[in-house]
């Protein structure tokens, strides 16, 4: 009997010590599961590691865009001054002709008939003139004889010049060098004033105009410089000056015109081709400037993070401090109040620090 007493106590003692390490391993789990849930608990006793930014003066200048489109200094819409059959297209689609090189020949067979006729009754008219003249110098015949034989020489004249001019409007020649960028009628067709015939340009220099909002009257005008890119050439950019502004703002849309002249080298750039203004509105030597991102809002209104250094420990942390912003450019943000140069505001890691937590450099 005593033995088997024995053997129980023996048996409770092993449970009871079996129960026991259980204990303090599942505590041991429970801390490590605790630590592992709980990062930021031993992050934060050893500081949050972030990249600062010390804030110095710095130039800044703001810009805005504008569309604009191109236009040839010189485009020709060439028409005859006259109606008449198309006899002669001297030119092709893509020639290029010189100022004064003929283009067009229309029928002129009806003119020359009467130039032929004026020109004979002319050579009268100047013989029986001539005598005239003689006879009424030597005091023989009437004045009256004179005048008429005068009169009508000179009208003849007057007749043959006229036809020689519209003989000379059948022949339509190039008001400009350029090229010829499309024939509209072919041989045969009825030429009419004012209908176009043949358009010519010259795309050794060109326009680009576009219409710039009222609000930046009184900071755009001419001689600023800007800069313009093609969306036909992304590796085009070109820096130029405003040639002329417009007098006038358009009462539809509340813009004013802007022009820009170019030479055109190697004549890329083609008329109503697409263009993008970059101009200056702003410009401040000394602003202080953050990146755009790092700025929050809330109830109270814009802030960002600063580190300072707390005085009773003097360890380093994260301070929400608010500002007042001003212009945006190029990502980033000008601050008008709120910050001082020489604070270093937190540019990496933004999104982690809150108000008072411990924080470290990174170097």
């Amino acid at each position: 009997m005593r033995k088997l007493l024995i053997v129980l106590l023996v048996l409770l003692a092993i449970v009871a010590l079996y129960a026991c390490g259980s204990k303090r391993d599942n505590d041991n789990v429970k801390n490590e599961e605790l630590t592992t849930a709980n990062p930021g608990t031993a992050k934060s006793e050893a500081g949050m590691l972030v990249t600062v930014r010390e804030l110095a003066y710095e130039k800044f200048d703001h810009y805005f865009l504008v569309n604009g489109s191109v236009e040839a200094v010189d485009d020709a819409f060439i028409s005859p001054e006259i109606n008449g059959q198309i006899k002669k297209i001297h030119v092709k689609e893509g020639h290029r002709v010189k100022e004064g090189e003929l283009l067009v020949s229309l029928n002129s067979d009806v003119t020359e008939s009467a130039i032929a006729e004026v020109k004979t009754g002319l050579e009268l008219a100047r013989t029986i003139y001539e005598k005239r003249k003689g006879l009424w110098e030597k005091k023989i015949g009437s004045e009256v004889q004179y005048l008429e034989a005068k009169t009508n020489k000179e009208s003849l004249e007057n007749k043959l010049e006229t036809l020689n001019a519209q003989l000379e409007m059948s022949k339509i020649k190039a008001p400009i060098s350029g090229i010829v960028d499309r024939i509209f009628r072919k041989e045969g067709e009825l030429a009419i004033p004012g209908m176009q015939l043949i358009q010519l340009v010259n795309l050794k220099k060109v326009y680009v105009n576009a219409e710039v909002s009222e609000a930046y009257i009184s900071k755009v005008g001419k001689g600023n410089t800007v800069e313009v890119t093609f969306s036909s050439y992304p590796g085009l950019t070109t820096e130029t000056r405003i040639h002329r502004t417009g007098n006038v703002v358009n009462p539809t849309n509340r813009t004013f015109l802007i022009q820009l002249l170019l030479d055109n080298r190697g004549e890329k750039l083609k008329p109503n081709m697409m263009a993008l203004i970059k101009m200056k509105d702003f410009s401040v030597d000394a602003a202080l400037l953050v990146p755009s991102v790092i700025i929050k809002n809330d109830m109270k209104g814009s802030y960002l993070y600063v580190v300072q250094t707390k005085e009773e420990e003097g360890k380093l942390v994260a301070k929400k401090t608010y500002v007042e912003t001003g212009m945006s450019e190029g990502g980033n943000t000008m601050i008008t109040q709120g910050l001082e140069p020489g604070q270093q505001v937190v540019i990496k890691g933004y999104n982690l620090v809150k108000n008072g937590m411990r924080v470290k450099i990174e170097s």
